[in-house]
């Protein structure tokens, strides 16, 4: 069942015939409208505005490739699709820098300690997958069915991709996605479960427009919106981790809900804050 949809215009689509069942379900899991051409009874939906405004809609293309967002206008950004095994996800966990980037320095990786980390706020996995490739057990959650679709697709791809590619094989067996909502899910947790390390990239809509927004970001603002119950989250997660919470935002961000961390690692776009609970083994 879909968790969360904050935008009404999104539709599903399929111009291949083999992977119209695929389609279906998704659309059927979403409870949105397919829309494709191979349907002999159908029709294509094209879906005008007046000039110069912008048709703020999505559609889930499905094909052999898998499942991608492309905007209704293509004047906002190209497609969006989670791929772990070529582009700048591969790229990093080939020539990312292991354990001196400063993600891996803000989760505490090191040769003696590769903590399991529980990622509140997946997106599209990017950082759960840099976590996994450097050794750490990742469990992520996502609550918009949108980014979930995607995010398994993409797990799932990779996952397939894996079994001739053992060093990926590896990093894709530490990665454990769940839908769902994750105050729900660390109100579950007991002693036992609780995770070495918590991370948080919480969404928040840029009231700047700037040409340097990554397409990903223009479409998370539209669809995923504010991450309004953050400052809940973050209060949940220090009190559910056993090391430390990290807390990703951009480098000239307020701390989140105006909780001042232990200390920051700030580089030029992406700061961590860190909540240490207690010292991390050695």
């Amino acid at each position: 069942m879909s968790l969360n949809i904050n935008i009404p215009n999104i539709t599903v689509g399929c111009e291949i015939g083999q992977c119209l069942p695929k389609a279906r379900r998704l659309a059927d899991l979403l409870g949105v409208k397919l829309i494709s051409p191979l349907y002999s009874h159908g029709k294509v939906e094209v879906v005008l505005c007046e000039k110069g405004q912008v048709n703020q809609g999505y559609q889930l293309l499905v094909d052999d490739t898998g499942i991608a967002l492309y905007p209704n206008d293509s004047r906002l950004h190209g497609p969006i699709r989670v791929d772990f095994n070529a582009g700048a996800n591969s790229h990093r966990r080939k020539f990312g820098g292991g354990n001196g980037q400063a993600i891996a320095k803000a989760v505490g990786v090191s040769g003696a300690f590769l903590p399991s980390v529980l990622d509140l706020t997946a997106g599209l996995g990017g950082d759960a997958f840099v976590l996994a490739s450097l050794g750490c057990e990742v469990r992520l959650f996502e609550r918009n069915s949108i980014i979930s679709c995607l995010l398994r697709d993409g797990i799932e791809r990779a996952t397939l991709a894996s079994q001739d590619d053992y060093e990926l094989r590896d990093v894709m067996r530490r990665l454990v996605f769940v839908e769902g909502d994750s105050i729900d899910a660390l109100k579950q947790i007991t002693e036992d479960d609780r995770p070495d390390i918590i991370y948080l990239d919480p969404m928040f809509p840029h009231r700047k427009k700037s040409a340097k927004v990554k397409k990903e970001m223009q479409a998370f603002q539209n669809i995923v919106g504010g991450d309004e119950d953050s400052g809940a989250l973050l209060e949940h997660a220090v009190n559910s981790a056993r090391y430390r919470v990290v807390v990703k935002r951009a480098s000239n961000a307020e701390f989140l809900a105006g909780l001042k961390p232990t200390y920051s690692l700030t580089g030029k776009s992406t700061r961590f804050d860190i909540f240490a609970l207690r010292k991390i083994p050695s």
